[in-house]
């Protein structure tokens, strides 16, 4: 879950964008989102690779 953009949002969004598969509006829309849930039923290394990669473009994450 993406709690937070943080000040390097540009780098979340194309983080996003590679995670997803997503175009540049829906996933600038997705990372504008509250609580936005970036991927679903992953397994927790695959899980924590993702937050990783989403933590060092500047974005606060939760895992769930």
């Amino acid at each position: 879950i993406l709690a937070a953009v943080g000040e390097k949002k540009i780098q979340v969004i194309k983080v996003v964008r590679e995670l997803t598969g997503l175009g540049l509006k829906e996933a600038k829309d997705l990372t504008e989102t509250a609580g936005a849930k970036i991927k679903e039923g992953l397994g927790k290394e695959e899980a924590e690779q993702i937050a990783a990669k989403l933590k060092e473009a500047g974005a606060e994450v939760e895992l769930a």
